[in-house]
């Protein structure tokens, strides 16, 4: 492992990167992709997710070599820059907008707003939708956010979309079923297994509940469940952190995935650390090891992500952490010296891709290209 985090410093290094930078590996990346290419039911079509992966040219690659043009969006300033790069685009919601959102987008936006199905999770946001439509005199495509067990909103039972009336120019397309609590049911309520079997079983019911015009998009699953789903009633699954595997989806869904993106920073310093006040103190903590004999400061710091090299390099409580020069704790033996990198892996991929304005693209040894990040949602 060390000799990868020493192929990755060398490539900073030539290509004159000496600051916080989100490195993407792109031959581990498209070795992820070959796998959910593998894994994936062949009845299921791939919906990438925008928030997940916010970068136009990461998007553009996954999605070529996946063969999609579905994304997932949740914000209206990254859903319109994603129609505007991606002219083929078909967009989901995630997650249901204020209709004041969908109105100034739809009378200011500039895109191609009827690519897009906006997620409807209540009788009474349907009823505000309908009568955006008509103010505006135009079609709106929807889809019903239903609930299989998450409990995060939507419609409960089957049965209340039996009873919905769309009006002239709302159209539904389908359901959105999120089953992210799957992975994590303990094996005394039933496990995961059975929880997705539940998930997919109330997916259906819904589905029923629809006109057989109605079932375009019928998504179910995300990143750490998409690959478990076989057979079932869905046509299409989210896809977005699977394909750079940060800390969070380290799950069995996800087997043999590798993590393909990793924060890189320069060292500014190696110490003896010593706390505030008597060294007396810091030597007493020092010894019930409580506090590191050895440290040092990172530039930068405060990321939503968790260190892997050096090894053994951790935070420390009784310091804490700073967005500016962060205080890692070393092994006595590290050889680390200033200078030198370390990497972080990140927890999520949403939000922490998007924090360093682009991404450096590293194949082959080095780093072959920058990518433009997408703006923080």
């Amino acid at each position: 492992m060390n000799g990868y985090f020493e192929t990755l410093s060398a490539g900073l290094k030539a290509a004159g990167i000496f600051q916080p930078t989100l490195l993407l590996d792109l031959d581990r990346l498209d070795r992820n992709i070959a796998l959910v290419k593998q894994r994936l039911s062949p009845e299921l079509a791939v919906r990438l997710v925008d928030k997940s992966l916010g970068c136009l040219p990461l998007l553009a690659h996954i999605g070529k070599a996946i063969g999609t043009n579905r994304f997932m969006t949740f914000h209206p300033p990254i859903a319109e820059a994603v129609l505007n790069a991606f002219p083929e685009a078909d967009l989901l919601f995630g997650k249901p907008m204020p209709v004041g959102a969908a109105r100034a987008v739809l009378t200011k936006g500039a895109a191609d707003w009827s690519r897009v199905c906006w997620l409807i999770d209540t009788q009474e946001r349907l009823a505000e939708y309908g009568a955006l439509a008509v103010e505006l005199n135009t079609e709106l495509r929807i889809a019903f956010e239903v609930d299989v067990g998450l409990h995060r909103g939507g419609f409960a039972k089957p049965e209340e979309l039996k009873r919905l009336s769309l009006g002239k120019l709302l159209r539904c397309e389908g359901i959105m079923a999120y089953e992210a609590h799957a992975p994590h049911i303990p094996g005394l309520f039933g496990g995961p297994k059975r929880a997705l079997a539940s998930a997919s079983a109330q997916a259906s019911a819904f589905v029923d509940a629809l006109g057989l015009d109605e079932r375009r998009i019928l998504n179910i699953g995300g990143s750490k469940t998409a690959l478990l789903h076989h057979g079932g009633v869905a046509n299409e699954v989210s896809i977005g952190s699977a394909f750079v595997l940060p800390s969070d989806f380290d799950t069995p869904g996800l087997d043999g995935f590798q993590p393909a993106a990793s924060i890189a920073t320069p060292i500014l310093k190696v110490a003896e650390p010593e706390l505030p006040g008597s060294a007396g103190f810091s030597r007493t903590l020092q010894a019930l090891g409580l506090f590191p004999r050895k440290g040092c400061y990172l530039y930068g710091g405060r990321w939503m992500a968790e260190p892997v090299f050096p090894a053994g390099m951790k935070t420390n409580s009784l310091i804490g952490l700073s967005s500016n020069q962060q205080f890692m704790g070393l092994p006595s033996d590290a050889t680390a010296r200033p200078g030198d990198y370390a990497f972080l892996r990140p927890t999520q991929s949403e939000a922490v891709l998007q924090q360093f304005g682009s991404i450096a693209v590293f194949s082959g040894g080095g780093i072959i290209d920058r990518w433009p990040a997408l703006p923080m949602a």
